[in-house]
């Protein structure tokens, strides 16, 4: 059997990995890019020189898949496919149009980073971050000494991320949101305005609640306008955030309301013999117990390996998806697992909230060691089963929000949690810890 596989980031990898190391079966990787298998979730943490360089972002190279045997087509741009017929069209860098028939194809071409219209949009020092090559373009701009200031439109993970990266290397960094706080889409304002507080302590100015109106300057950005301000910068950082990208496909193939490509659990589309895997597709919520789209690096590891399973002749059926993250600013810590109390309202979920906060480890224990944790569980009112969790903390408690993965995953309800066996050792925790304080609460 013959495998295409378009794109060759996380969920494409692990797709490749999967058939070559289960099967004789051609594998053909293409991807437009000049590299693959870059942890973009790693790139605040060079350009901010909180590590030495970039590039251990880089967990593979092609070398690897053509030792197995693939062939690995980079720089080459797929331009269309001939659904009918199996045949994906596309272009190299030097002009050359290629073809490559298939037996299945697995489309892994990730999202887009949304690009508004604003006026002055196409002056120099706006730049997008998503891409290893944007990195760079980023970390080399952000080396002018002539950059003093420096604008993030977008106050997600990867525009807060890059907003501490900017500080660390000494500019002024001023941070923009649509939304009230940082973080909108995974806490509820109780913990967001946490990371809010650490942000504005660590120098950063936030100004939420604000849209962007359009840029201003001659040749390069020299200000940002939005509906409530205007403010002098000299380079922007586009965070807004990121959609799907089906161009290939969407005249194809169904598509969830947001345009991805509608996938079952064995990562199938509506077409049977193409898989979509990673940002591109929709995945199932454990949480929701329905269709979502969710995208992160995580699951689009995990529908890369279904893919692959189902592909190398093995039936797997993918388990679904909590949304676990988390993210770790100037020390401050935050994670989350499922909806918050205002997702899931978007959602249509009814849900009700315990939190509680304690300290990690009794008082006696060196204040070096110990720190405050916050935590809120979230519960659908009718099951009672769990359906979100967050936790903030300056401790690195991020491990417990697995355990609220797997609770969600297998519906376990908030009375189930409330005496759960938890091991205890002051080295590490309290007797009566903060997980069990929590759900002793629930009513």
């Amino acid at each position: 059997m013959k495998v295409v596989i378009v794109g060759t980031n996380h969920a494409g990898i692990h797709a490749a990995n999967t058939i070559l190391d289960n099967t004789d079966d051609e594998v053909v990787m293409i991807d437009r890019n000049s590299n693959l298998s870059y942890l973009g979730c790693g790139t605040a943490l060079w350009v901010g020189r909180q590590i030495d360089g970039y590039e251990g972002l880089f967990y593979t190279k092609r070398e690897d898949f053509e030792a197995k045997g693939a062939r690995i087509l980079m720089e080459t741009a797929v331009d269309s496919i001939d659904f009918d017929k199996k045949i994906v069209h596309a272009v190299t860098k030097d002009g050359q149009a290629i073809e490559e028939s298939y037996d299945k194809l697995v489309l892994a071409t990730g999202s887009k980073p949304i690009a508004p219209n604003l006026p002055g949009k196409d002056l120099e020092g706006i730049h997008f971050l998503k891409l290893f090559q944007e990195g760079q373009a980023v970390d080399q701009d952000m080396a002018r000494e002539e950059v003093k200031t420096v604008a993030v439109l977008g106050a997600g993970y990867i525009g807060v991320e890059i907003a501490e990266a900017a500080a660390r290397r000494g500019k002024k960094v001023i941070l923009l949101d649509a939304m009230d706080t940082s973080l909108s889409n995974y806490y509820d304002p109780e913990f967001a305005t946490l990371m809010d507080e650490n942000l504005r302590a660590h120098g950063i100015q936030t100004q939420f609640g604000e849209m962007a109106q359009g840029y201003e300057g001659e040749g390069r950005v020299e200000a940002l306008v939005t509906d409530k301000g205007r403010y002098e910068v000299d380079m922007v950082i586009n965070a807004i955030g990121f959609g799907p990208n089906n161009d290939l496909g969407k005249n194809h193939l169904e598509l969830f309301t947001n345009g991805a490509y509608l996938v079952n659990r064995r990562q199938q589309t509506s077409d049977p013999d193409v898989y979509a895997v990673g940002d591109c597709a929709t995945v199932y919520s454990n949480a929701l117990q329905d269709t979502a789209y969710i995208a992160l690096a995580s699951n689009a590891v995990r529908s890369g390996l279904v893919a692959g399973f189902n592909l190398a002749g093995q039936d797997v059926e993918h388990v679904g998806v909590q949304g676990s993250n988390g993210i770790s600013i100037f020390e401050q810590k935050l994670v989350s697992t499922g909806y918050s109390v205002k997702s899931a309202a978007r959602f249509g979920l009814d849900v009700d909230y315990v939190d509680f906060e304690d300290t990690q480890k009794y008082p006696f224990m060196p204040e070096d060691e110990n720190a405050p944790v916050k935590i809120r569980i979230v519960f659908e009112k009718g099951s009672r089963r769990i359906v979100g969790a967050q936790l903030a903390s300056t401790y690195d408690m991020s491990a417990t929000i697995h355990m609220f993965s797997l609770a969600i995953q297998q519906k376990v309800t908030i009375d189930t949690l409330k005496l759960t066996d938890f091991f205890f050792l002051p080295h590490f925790n309290q007797a009566h810890n903060y997980i069990t304080m929590a759900a002793l609460q629930a009513k």
